[in-house]
């Protein structure tokens, strides 16, 4: 997918896996939006934004990775129709309008691969520009899981879980 020049690309783990853990360093330092503590190690992140199954996917524009996305069934079997997935922008490039892109492109893939619908399972209630975003894309809270999140600020935070159909 090419919007703005910025190009996503599916990726793999060999390909890719310097320059998603080059972008993952930035959540381990964060603490306020991934459940990732400053000690996990690259193989523990590799393990989890390069699922099996699943897919990833990268984003850059002017040759640099600005952001990931994977996605992945929420469940197996007979959950397995409801797709998951994490995005991820580097501060750096948040305001770009590239979120908005990763999210949409992962929309369009979760449609394309037949899943029914898409569910987040632990949004941090206090990540306002994530939540703006899902919503406008159609995403309802559809639950409120009390202090599940030991945010690096704020202590103890609420998550929700969101969710949306995909036809």
């Amino acid at each position: 997918m090419q919007d703005n020049g910025l190009s996503i690309r599916r990726t793999t783990r060999a390909e890719s896996g310097d320059e998603v853990l080059d972008l993952c360093r930035e959540l381990l330092d964060d603490g306020t939006t991934y459940v990732f503590r400053p000690d996990t190690s690259d193989e523990e992140l590799l393990d989890y934004w390069f699922p099996e199954p699943g897919a990833t996917y990268v984003a850059a524009y002017a040759g640099r990775a600005v952001g990931c996305y994977l996605l992945r069934p929420n469940h197996a079997g007979r959950g397995s129709h409801v797709a998951n997935a994490s995005c991820f922008v580097r501060s750096d490039a948040r305001g770009s309008g590239f979120g908005r892109a990763l999210a949409e492109h992962a929309l369009a893939t979760a449609r394309d691969a037949g899943y029914r619908a898409m569910q987040f399972n632990l949004v941090v209630a206090t990540n306002q520009p994530a939540i703006e975003l899902w919503e406008r894309l159609g995403f309802a809270r559809i639950g409120t899981v009390p202090r599940a999140f030991d945010h690096a600020e704020l202590g103890l935070t609420d998550v929700l879980i969101m969710h949306r159909f995909l036809s």
